[in-house]
């Protein structure tokens, strides 16, 4: 896999977190569709399984708008092109500018979060949630000077797990990462059965929790579809709760 150059997405990304004077869309579009071209790349190579959700073309032209990121990057190109990507069945999601299968834009899912209005300087994105509850974050300060690396908010400890990966190399890891050996201890034994009603915009909330003693054996755990709203605001209050 070609990485998009990795000087070239850091000084992408710096513009990005500190834009305050929000780009025309006009602006933001890559009329030789470069981004695109590598996202289908790789996609068309990938070990895992991928499907790119269509997008709505004003939709997409809003969330363009909104991340205010060029679609000569991966970023910018699967906001615009994508209605957001699945990967391995819908277990891990990453955001477009939202479809009906995954009802989330990056920059809608993002405002409230990580920034309050549009065109403020977000200190983080969330690009990417698991059926988990866990939740990738890209780092624009808020978690380190490590801008434009990529951390997981994992469930089962309540820690930003930093992955020293950029944008291009997380798309790399959904791809073609052996994902049963990432998530090996969290997959419990129907969870393809349990995955295919999950909606785009729900997790599994699993008690006890995956961060105690008594939860540490997901098959022996309850679950329960919660909204992945609901569960990312309790994992930042459990999280506060327990003092990290």
């Amino acid at each position: 896999m070609k990485f998009f150059p990795l000087i070239a997405f850091i000084f992408l990304t710096a513009t990005t977190f500190s834009q305050t004077k929000m780009r025309p869309v006009n602006e933001l579009i890559d009329q030789t569709d470069s981004g695109w071209k590598l996202v289908k790349e790789w996609t068309n190579t990938a070990k895992n399984k991928v499907e790119i959700l269509p997008a709505d073309p004003q939709k997409a032209k809003d969330a363009l708008y909104h991340t205010q990121v060029t679609t000569s990057s991966p970023m910018g190109a699967i906001v615009y092109k994508t209605g957001g990507i699945l990967i391995d069945n819908g277990w891990i999601r990453i955001l477009g500018s939202g479809s009906a299968k995954l009802n989330r834009s990056l920059p809608d899912w993002n405002k409230g979060k990580s920034f309050k209005e549009f065109g403020e300087a977000p200190s983080f994105f969330l690009i990417a949630d698991d059926a988990l509850g866990g939740f990738y974050i890209l780092n624009g300060g808020a978690l380190g000077t490590d801008l434009g690396k990529v951390y997981y908010f994992a469930p089962d400890n309540l820690e930003y797990e930093q992955l020293d990966i950029t944008y291009s190399e997380f798309l790399e890891f959904c791809f073609n990462n052996d994902l049963d050996k990432y998530y090996s201890g969290s997959r419990w034994e129907s969870w393809k059965k349990d995955l295919a009603a999950l909606h785009g915009d729900q997790v599994f909330n699993f008690y006890p929790f995956l961060w105690t003693e008594e939860g540490s054996d997901i098959n022996k755990v309850q679950r329960k579809m919660i909204s992945v709203e609901e569960q990312y605001s309790l994992n930042l209050d459990l999280r506060k709760q327990l003092g990290h």
